[in-house]
């Protein structure tokens, strides 16, 4: 499977971007899954359903599953958070996985920035990052896209990725 990245700071446009990359490449005929990253605590399940006593009462994995879609939920329970490999090795065949997050991998990456956060760039010091979408213009020693411009980043993924 194909694999990119889109990486940046908080609130620097990751989640839109990675939102738009989707609904563009999956228009073009392509099957695209997604991994995210997050730094903190989260639950997709809800307290006092079925599923969520499962994981209460001691459960490892959870398997959740209708004819709408499937969810497995496993709980770490003090193990070491998998690695980016252990979890793309997880995904079902498809086209391209886009990967939010996960900045010190070294996997292809577009960075996401919106210079009113005041974060610094992270392309610099990171040569994975293969180009900028941003919200201001910047002169680069890699491609620079407007952040919003969706079309053209998907492009570039495509035809980084060879698809």
């Amino acid at each position: 499977m194909k694999r990119y990245g889109v990486t940046g700071w908080k609130n620097a446009g990751k989640t839109g971007l990675m939102e738009r990359l989707v609904s563009d490449i999956t228009a073009r005929g392509f099957s695209v899954s997604t991994v995210k990253h997050a730094h903190h605590s989260f639950d997709v399940d809800q307290p006092g359903k079925d599923s969520h006593r499962h994981r209460e009462a001691g459960a490892h994995e959870v398997l959740l599953a209708s004819k709408h879609r499937i969810a497995l939920m496993t709980e770490l329970r003090g193990s070491d958070e998998p690695s980016l490999e252990d979890l793309l090795a997880r995904l079902s065949p498809v086209d391209l996985v886009l990967i939010e997050g996960y900045k010190r991998d070294r996997h292809p990456k577009v960075e996401a920035f919106r210079a009113e956060t005041g974060n610094p760039l992270i392309a610099p010091e990171d040569d994975t990052i293969r180009a900028i979408a941003s919200d201001t213009p910047m002169d680069m020693d890699r491609p620079v896209f407007d952040l919003n411009d969706t079309a053209a980043i998907a492009d570039f993924i495509l035809a980084e990725v060879g698809l």
